[in-house]
């Protein structure tokens, strides 16, 4: 199991600005390795329960929330990570467990039984809560991911474009999705993660100070998009 606790601010930026801030990191950050020329595909399935409660809490700015998903790096896996992101105050705990390409596709059916075969605590905790709160796919989101590292205080600054979602397929290794765009295409969220305090000449760098942070996830995004589509 993988857990990281750390800040996350998220901000609503331009496409011109987003490559303008990412060039300048590129001299006082490391970037990521997966990046290449035009970073690499982010593709995650978000689960709530029958009555949203994550999505209206999440709205409502309830202090204490979890949120569940899936999470892919290539249709083609044989792996996938299952995500709980806990807010706590101004820090977010994310706990990841990999399980198989085969394990997912059950969880993604309603079958929560092969969390009970992995030896990870998180593993049980991740079946009896979904299990108790009857957790179901709800959208698939999908963005292209530019990111830079920073080792002290775990710093990493991303830059998400092209976000699309669908909630007409929950299947997150299907090559074959029929999307649409949650934001224009040339909007970006810029998400600041850091653990304790951000450097000074990162916080320089992407102008912090100056910018409004971003109130709602991308899932949030996403399913407030499918509405108004819906409608």
């Amino acid at each position: 199991m993988y857990k990281v606790l750390r800040e996350e601010k998220k901000y609503l930026i331009g496409l011109e600005e987003a490559l303008s801030c990412a060039g300048r990191l590129e001299q006082v950050m490391i970037p990521d390795p997966h990046n290449g020329p035009h970073g690499y595909a982010v593709r995650s399935l978000y689960f709530d329960t029958v009555f949203d409660d994550d999505y209206e809490e999440k709205t409502a700015g309830v202090e204490l929330r979890r949120k569940i998903r899936l999470r892919i790096y290539d249709p083609h896996a044989e792996t996938a990570k299952l995500e709980m992101k806990q807010k706590q105050g101004a820090r977010q705990l994310k706990r990841s467990l990999s399980v198989k390409r085969e394990d997912a596709e059950r969880i993604i059916a309603g079958d929560l039984s092969p969390l009970l075969t992995y030896k990870e605590p998180f593993a049980a905790e991740l079946y009896a809560y979904m299990q108790m709160k009857c957790y179901r796919p709800k959208t698939i989101v999908e963005y292209n991911r530019k990111a830079f590292i920073a080792k002290e205080n775990n710093i990493r600054v991303t830059f998400d474009s092209n976000i699309i979602s669908t909630e007409s397929s929950f299947d997150i290794f299907s090559d074959r999705l029929n999307m649409n765009y949650v934001l224009d295409p040339y909007d970006v969220v810029m998400e600041v993660k850091f653990n304790g305090f951000l450097l000074d000449y990162i916080r320089q760098t992407i102008n912090c100070a100056d910018r409004s942070e971003l109130s709602v996830s991308k899932y949030v995004l996403a399913r407030q998009n499918a509405y108004r589509t819906h409608i």
